[in-house]
């Protein structure tokens, strides 16, 4: 069957820290052996490029992703996609954000480069993590990210796709809006944390896929990312009956699957059950 209705997405498992250039590394290989196992679509996960506790250095990398000369992340990320010839998605990459008064701060923004490398869309994270997790681990992202505000959709060859940041996950409404919009996939690039991942991260993924009838592909970090802070793991991809159809499990690796769009058809065709939405 032709890539048109069966095409193949990957999600990319790796495990960052502060050493930008030997993340990009390993990013590379992994999307390339991703292509070279016939991915079309190859998505890296949250904090890609940089992984660490230094908000200095996190402001230090971060880059315009208007500006007229890319960045060295953005533009080591270009070529790949274009090395690679597959849409590839920067889970969340570290966009410099100047506010109105001046201050400089990050944007946790999730890019779609098309094959040839030029950006289709940017989705900048709209629900920060600042928990208290399990075991008394303090987690405040606002106190380096700006939020986004807004959803954002990729319009892809084989239909539209939703962008989301990993905590973005508990927020159902999120999702919704998206296959209200006219989503055939959603994607949920993350670094869960260890002690909230064995409980809650295929959980939430399969929830969303059953609810909105979508294909969810998650890049996932994993291991250990310094002395503080541990990532879960499991990239996978979940079909829109909810089944978990790749899973990456332990260690870096990729997830990856062709994704049957006649069976999601099929399914919203015996269960409409988004037909039948009451409340809007």
């Amino acid at each position: 069957m032709s890539s048109t209705l069966r095409p193949k997405f990957a999600a990319i498992q790796t495990c960052s820290t502060e050493n930008v250039d030997e993340n990009l590394k390993r990013c590379s290989s992994l999307v390339m052996a991703a292509a070279a196992e016939g991915a079309h679509w190859v998505g890296l996960p949250e904090n890609f490029a940089y992984l660490g506790s230094s908000r200095d250095h996190k402001l230090g990398i971060a880059e315009e992703l208007e500006s007229t000369a890319p960045g060295p992340i953005l533009d080591t990320m270009q070529k790949l996609a274009q090395q690679a010839k597959v849409f590839l998605l920067l889970g969340g990459f570290p966009e410099r954000v100047t506010s109105s008064d001046g201050v400089v701060r990050i944007g946790n923004t999730s890019v779609m480069l098309g094959p040839d490398g030029h950006v289709l869309s940017r989705y900048r994270k709209i629900h920060l993590f600042d928990v208290e997790v399990p075991g008394g681990q303090k987690f405040r992202e606002s106190d380096d990210v700006v939020p986004g505000s807004d959803p954002v959709l990729a319009t892809l060859p084989w239909g539209m796709l939703g962008l989301s940041i990993c905590y973005d996950l508990r927020f159902a409404e999120l999702y919704r809006t998206y296959t209200a919009a006219g989503a055939r996939f959603i994607s949920v690039p993350a670094a869960f944390t260890k002690q909230t991942g064995p409980d809650h991260w295929h959980v939430l993924l399969r929830a969303r896929a059953i609810e909105n009838q979508a294909f969810v592909i998650a890049p996932a970090q994993w291991g250990q990312h310094g002395e503080k802070r541990a990532s879960y793991g499991h990239a996978v991809i979940v079909d829109p009956w909810g089944t978990v159809i790749s899973d990456c499990s332990e260690g870096e690796g990729f997830a990856i699957a062709s994704l049957d769009l006649e069976f999601q058809d099929r399914v919203r065709q015996r269960l409409p059950c988004l037909q039948h939405r009451r409340l809007k």
